[in-house]
């Protein structure tokens, strides 16, 4: 945890945050009170998924879409 006064935080804001990326930050006013800087971390979508590599062109896909349906109904 690192701390900085009131007036070190404003003198190096850009510091401060990126201390602030790694670890918890507290900055400390002239009558005492303190405050905590920590990263906000972004909740990702559950249907955030990451891509997969595929020799499959758009066109194969619509066929095995179109395959799956007409054999289904059947």
């Amino acid at each position: 945890m690192k701390v900085f006064t009131y007036s070190q935080a404003r003198q190096q804001l850009s510091e401060l945050l990126e201390y602030a990326k790694n670890e918890e930050v507290v900055i400390r006013r002239k009558d005492g009170s303190t405050f905590s800087l920590v990263p906000k971390r972004l909740r990702a979508s559950p249907f955030d998924i990451p891509g997969i590599k595929s020799a499959a062109t758009t066109n194969d896909i619509l066929e095995a879409i179109r395959e799956s349906r007409s054999t289904s109904t059947s």
